[in-house]
């Protein structure tokens, strides 16, 4: 039976857009073999917490490791507290702690792979904060990632960003926090299309190829020190020449949500391992892909991964940094969350046009496991718009 649904478009225009079969994914039963995949989680929101919204969101634990269950039945690894769980937006410090410290737990009740964000972020930005004070940041959160017994994923810091001078100060400050941690770590090169706040990171504004031969060194004077990079800069290119540049042993993490299938696939001179917010979001196409990479079938892989990159670069358009908004909502078309609440009252920052042309776009690439329930609760969104059925 035909199941349909009325969707505006841009000007407000009205269509009758017809859901397509969905063909059912098995669920893997065995870990990824040749890529290492994480999958940046989002946090799901108490929408019954009285507080204020926009300052003290508070998280529904249930539902939240629910979600990192999800994630590590379809094999994917968890990054933890990272910016898709709103990280330095909505979610601070005192909250990511408890975050990582039940997420670490989870894991390691079911053996799954995960790896947590520390940063600076409850040390507010500005020119007049120190290096020293930096890197006592830095140390605090990777001691109670390390404590906890995680693998740190080092966060790029808005503080150093604010303060630092020039590229000396990049490699003081890594080089100091890297000399401390207890095992290798991955670094975290945050573009500022995610986040203005790290404009001119490693000490060069508008030239990425001068940054990169910065964080090269970085990595190249502590390489027992750096499990791998992962970049989030939207740029293939670039990405594919740090990857050959790196030290033996490095892995590049791919955190291109426009270009991933291509990146991961790899090529004659090798391939990128994935530490991505899309795979939050397609976890189940995501994992039968990497199943079939595995099995050498790259058309298989190509035929699976490649409908998933319209919805990607949907969701990451500009703002970028407002993706998380579109993660939540196919959690909740999926079932994954009875709402569609976020911390700081992110569920406002994309228009109903835009998650919409989402619903379609998840809808073509396989990705609304319950064609009745998703479009029961996109009606529901839309009628909170205006549009009554």
């Amino acid at each position: 039976m035909a199941i349909t649904v009325r969707l505006p478009r841009a000007g407000g225009e009205l269509y009758e857009y017809e859901l397509k079969e969905q063909a059912q994914l098995a669920v893997p039963e065995q870990p990824f073999r040749s890529r290492i995949a994480y999958s940046a989680a989002h946090v799901v929101s108490d929408p019954f917490a009285d507080t204020d919204p926009l300052h003290d969101s508070r998280i529904d634990w249930n539902a939240t490791l629910a979600y990192r269950h999800h994630l590590w039945k379809h094999g994917l690894a968890v990054a933890e507290a990272m910016d898709t769980a709103q990280r330095g937006m909505g979610l601070d410090w005192t909250r990511s702690k408890e975050l990582i410290r039940r997420s670490v737990a989870e894991a390691r009740s079911v053996g799954g792979k995960i790896a947590s964000g520390a940063g600076t972020d409850h040390l507010a930005p500005s020119p007049s904060v120190t290096l020293e004070q930096v890197e006592a940041a830095y140390e605090e959160q990777v001691g109670f990632v390390e404590g906890e017994g995680g693998q740190v994923i080092l966060m790029a810091s808005r503080a150093l960003a604010a303060c630092a001078k020039g590229p000396e100060d990049y490699r003081r400050v890594y080089g100091n926090i890297l000399r401390q941690v207890k095992q290798p770590v991955i670094l975290h090169w945050l573009g500022d299309m995610f986040d203005p706040a790290l404009a001119g990171y490693w000490g060069h504004k508008n030239d990425l190829d001068a940054a990169m031969e910065v964080c090269l060194g970085v990595i190249r004077d502590h390489a027992d020190k750096v499990d791998g990079i992962k970049i989030s800069l939207l740029d293939a290119e670039k990405e594919i020449r740090m990857r050959r540049m790196l030290p033996e042993g490095v892995r590049m993490y791919t955190g291109d949500d426009f270009n991933y299938p291509e990146l991961i696939r790899g090529d004659g001179q090798g391939y990128s391992h994935a530490l991505l917010g899309i795979f939050d979001a397609i976890a189940p196409v995501a994992a039968a892909a990497l199943h079939a990479l595995d099995a050498g079938d790259a058309s298989r892989y190509e035929a699976i991964m490649e409908p998933t990159v319209a919805l990607s670069r949907h969701i990451f358009k500009k703002p970028t940094y407002a993706y998380k908004t579109g993660i939540v909502f196919m959690a909740y078309l999926n079932g994954h969350q009875s709402h569609f609440r976020m911390l700081g009252g992110a569920e406002g920052s994309r228009s109903i046009v835009h998650l919409s042309d989402l619903f379609v776009l998840a809808d073509r690439a396989g990705l609304l496991r319950d064609r009745e329930l998703a479009v029961a609760r996109m009606k529901k969104t839309l009628a909170l718009a205006g549009l009554e059925d």
